[in-house]
């Protein structure tokens, strides 16, 4: 496919010369090849342009220089037609290279083959595979390929690649920092890529300017002169493409396909007619190759082999290649530009189109996907036969993990089969594949034509049900909440079951968007609702969602059967950890988590409603290098899914990490992401734990005035909580940070609102956190009780972070009091916590103070591990847990190679050579630092 003119030669030499100059381009070109140099800082960029600018003969252009410089380039093209066939672009683009496949791991190599229709048919028969292992070993095959060499990935007309390609494609791409491999992206203009789309540096071609437009015509054959040059430099508007046909148009004296009479006619049009001009007078044989190429669309020449197309040496292309409308390099047949193929098959009637598509579904016999859509395009109308075995590509697309072209398949299958309630089956089916594609407008346009087919309640309901599913994990809160309860409230009385699930779905939205409004909303619905045992468990969800502090007591009650019921279905035990979370349970929460990761390894396609639960639990236990996979797994998920609102929950979890172990300018950044992939007043949720993170960052660093002014927007103008369940924690750091910047009265207004309006249901951990921000706000002779209280239960040692700054501020209290002795103790424990979690700024905090108690500090590992960033010691902790490079890159979601890379910076930091001496430095010091100090 040509995009270039520049690249469009004469008739008679249709391949241009690899040294031949692209005009007015150098500035484009010198940005390719810089990003395809190894040395580059650039790992990804994308090449974004119309039609006819010339992307894809930069791209070959890059990658003829990129090969000569002994780059091992793997390229891929997408086309129209495919795009509804699962992995077909990754399949086509990994081909080269599969042999290598042999060297990774079982499961990654195992998935990968299975994608293609490779391997086993256990495999192919045993479910969804796990939704990010996919996308580990393309991670994995590519670092894997470039140990000997550097690789350059092209992936043109990307806007027409397979969806489950692009995910799996995007993960990976996403994740090669560190390795020699660039990957460049060609791209229609105005086209979204998703994956793609957030933070790549795109190149975008524009016309060329009037000199380099006038240099192109000198160029080409018999150039233009005079009026006839001025109409094509006007009717072109400096598009390369244009400005080549046009010219060779114009010099063939074909008045019905040259220079229109008067006035422009649309230029893909105009260029479609020129193109199709050219198929006049080629032999019967020719034309029929052309149309079955064209019917075809495929780039992969393996497909094109394999469907009984003349090979590429048959003479049969000759003249085609005469004509400019084809180009032929090794094994490939190729049009030179989209408009092309366009040409070819827009020129043929209907039926001999669709003698075309019967001819190719007979060819591709052993290639039952295509097959499919082959006779899907030859059916003029409906299509019993043709309609099962679109289903039967579902299918074969579901178990591959291709979701959206299940959805195709099953939606074109629709239109297809006779029967109007059939039809509205197949499209609400299709709306459930489409849910894990997180493209809500689409689910939405399923379920709207599945309403125009059918009077069938059950099935609408059905419908709505899958809407509602994905609506909840967008950030579309106040919309998708009037959705969900409208449609609970029409249920309640026939459907009353369904009622509640779609009052459970629009409980998450309440949860994630804060509004007051919506709980009288859901609480009023639910008391509509009667009362069934066999549901109990969604009404406990509900209630506990919507309002947490609302009978706290009584809640634990409704927690406590919800975990009962978890011990004999056990796919309860995320809801029972989401549950526990809500209500400060947080060990109980953990305990499920862990079970819940234990059992499916949270295999989902879409992360659960409220999933942010788990990093935040994982963060509040003090196991923050599970907090981050957790974030990793759901941010490239979300990714996946164009799920901006889950990517943004996981963001915060990640920058709150990041502040508490130091790196502040991370925390920022991913909490500056968080906020513009939301709007903070749709989702107040999200809005506050940014702020939360912000705050942390800010105090980590000691700026305190900034710290306190991004803790108050967590609390609204009179001091109330911008979120009922989010803005709690923020308390005593607020506290905190007013103290040092003499905020001390404002803050003490805020903390004493809180406690009033949580009173009796506030939870152990709460009143902790309230004691603590009283202690700091007191006058000094009065806080030692706070001080104490908020460390009086021995339950709050589930909370080591928090509790360790209690410690810190009861043992600076007792020191400034000259209560030296009694400080070292509450010191000494504060120290050790901060430690072992490394908690960089408060080690430093707890180190100044120790020594001013008189304590005496010595270096040890453990602060020598602090010293590191927060990703490696994640891998460090990792690896001194006896897992390989391999593992490690799967669990945080790395090629082995970054992960080697990561161990080898840090082996010197922490004054050891080998992966050996890891667990003595990490457990070993660990046990014994609190008896050093």
């Amino acid at each position: 496919m040509d995009e270039h003119a520049g690249d469009l030669g004469p008739v008679t030499r249709p391949e241009p010369d690899p040294g031949e100059p692209i005009v007015g381009r150098d500035a484009e070109l010198a940005r390719l090849s810089h990003a395809a140099d190894p040395a580059s800082a650039d790992r990804v960029l994308m090449l974004v342009g119309d039609l006819g600018t010339g992307k894809s003969a930069l791209l070959r252009h890059t990658m003829r220089r990129a090969e000569a410089g002994g780059a091992r380039v793997l390229h891929a093209e997408g086309s129209e037609s495919e795009s509804d066939l699962a992995f077909a672009a990754l399949h086509q683009l990994l081909r080269p290279v599969l042999a290598e496949a042999d060297g990774l791991p079982d499961r990654q190599r195992a998935v990968l083959l299975d994608a293609f229709g490779m391997g086993p048919d256990t495999l192919r028969h045993s479910g969804t595979p796990e939704p990010m292992l996919i996308g580990v070993a393309v991670l994995s095959l590519l670092s894997a390929v470039s140990d000997d060499r550097s690789v350059l990935v092209v992936l043109d007309d990307a806007q027409w690649f397979d969806r489950a390609s692009l995910s799996a494609l995007s993960f990976a791409v996403r994740r090669l920092e560190g390795e020699p491999v660039t990957t460049l992206i060609g791209v229609r203009g105005g086209a979204p890529l998703p994956g793609f789309d957030r933070h790549v540096p795109a190149l975008t071609l524009g016309p060329l300017d009037d000199a380099s437009a006038d240099r192109l015509l000198d160029l080409q054959p018999e150039s233009p002169t005079g009026r006839v040059r001025a109409r094509i430099l006007d009717q072109a508007g400096g598009n390369p493409l244009a400005l080549v046909e046009l010219t060779r148009a114009v010099t063939a004296h074909d008045a019905a396909t040259g220079m229109p009479p008067a006035g422009p006619l649309p230029l893909t049009d105009h260029l479609e007619q020129i193109f199709a001009a050219r198929l006049n007078g080629l032999p019967p044989a020719t034309t029929r190759a052309l149309l079955l190429l064209a019917a075809m669309d495929s780039a992969d020449s393996a497909i094109a082999v394999s469907a009984g197309l003349p090979n590429a040496e048959d003479e049969t292309w000759l003249p085609a290649e005469q004509a400019a409308l084809i180009r032929r390099a090794g094994r490939d047949v190729r049009f030179r530009h989209p408009l092309i193929r366009s040409a070819v098959y827009h020129a043929a009637s209907l039926g001999a189109q669709r003698e075309a598509h019967l001819a190719l579904a007979e060819m591709l016999r052993d290639e039952p996907d295509r097959r499919a859509w082959h006779l899907a395009a030859a059916s003029p109308g409906p299509a019993a036969a043709v309609s099962a075995e679109l289903r039967r590509t579902a299918d074969r697309a579901r178990r591959r993990g291709g979701h959206a072209a299940a959805a195709k398949a099953l939606q074109r299958a629709a239109e297809l089969t006779p029967r109007r309630e059939e039809s509205a089956r197949l499209l609400v089916e299709a709306a459930e594949a489409a849910v894990f594609t997180g493209d809500l407008p689409w689910v939405e346009e399923l379920v709207a034509a599945a309403r125009a087919r059918t009077d069938d309640r059950a099935l609408l309901v059905s419908a709505a049900v899958q809407a509602g599913r994905l609506a909840v994990l967008t950030g579309r809160h106040s919309t998708v909440f009037s959705r969900l309860t409208d449609l609970a409230e029409e249920l309640a009385t026939s459907q009353p079951a369904v009622a509640l699930d779609l009052l459970a779905g629009a409980t998450v939205v309440r949860f994630y968007s804060g509004e007051d409004a919506q709980r009288h909303r859901v609480q009023d619905l639910l008391r509509r609702l009667p009362e069934d045992a066999a549901h109990a468990g969604l009404r406990t969800w509900v209630r506990v969602v919507s309002d947490p502090f609302d009978d706290r007591a009584g809640s634990l009650r409704l927690l406590a059967r919800s975990a009962a019921d978890a011990e004999a279905r056990p796919e309860q035990l995320t809801t029972v950890g989401i549950l526990a979370w809500l209500l400060d349970e947080t060990p109980q929460a953990v305990r499920a988590f862990d079970e819940a990761f234990d059992r499916w390894r949270l295999q989902g396609q879409l992360p659960e409603g409220l999933g942010g639960a788990v990093g935040w639990a994982y963060v509040e236990r003090g196991r923050w290098d599970q907090a981050r996979e957790a974030c990793a797994r759901t941010t490239a998920i979300g990714w996946a899914a164009g799920l901006d609102h889950a990517v943004a929950c996981a963001a915060t979890v990640d920058a709150i990490v990041l502040a508490y172990q130091g790196d502040a300018e991370a925390a920022r950044a991913r909490a500056e992401d968080a906020l513009t992939l939301v709007d903070p007043l749709e989702s107040r949720s999200v809005a506050v734990y940014a702020r939360r993170a912000l705050g942390a960052a800010a105090a980590a660093e000691g700026a305190y005035d900034t710290a306190y002014d991004r803790l108050r927007m967590v609390f609204t103008a009179d001091g109330a909580p911008v979120h009922y369940h989010a803005s709690y924690p923020a308390l005593a750091d607020l506290a905190a940070a007013a103290v040092r910047c003499g905020r001390r009265e404002e803050a003490r207004l805020i903390v004493e609102r809180s406690a009033r309006a949580l009173g009796e249901n506030a939870s152990p951990r709460l009143r902790a956190l309230i004691s603590r921000a009283r202690g700091l706000l007191a006058d000094p002779e009065d806080a030692e009780p706070y001080f104490r209280a908020a460390l009086a239960d021995p339950a709050l040692e589930h909370w080591p972070f928090e509790r360790a700054q209690s410690l810190l501020d009861l043992a600076e209290w007792l020191r400034r009091r000259r209560r030296i002795a009694e400080a070292r103790v509450p010191l000494a424990e504060a120290l050790e916590t901060f430690r072992r979690l490394g908690a960089r700024p408060w080690i430093e905090r707890a180190r100044a103070e120790s020594r001013a108690a008189g304590l005496a500090v010595t270096d040890s590992a453990p602060d020598a591990l602090a010293e590191l960033s927060p990703q490696q010691q994640q891998i460090i902790r990792l690896a001194a847990r006896g897992l390989t490079n391999r593992e490690i890159g799967e669990k945080l979601f790395l090629s082995p190679r970054t992960v080697g890379s990561h161990l080898y910076r840090s082996f010197p930091k922490l004054g050891i050579t080998a992966r050996s001496q890891l667990r003595d430095l990490i457990e070993g010091t660990l046990a014994t630092a609190g008896r050093r100090e």
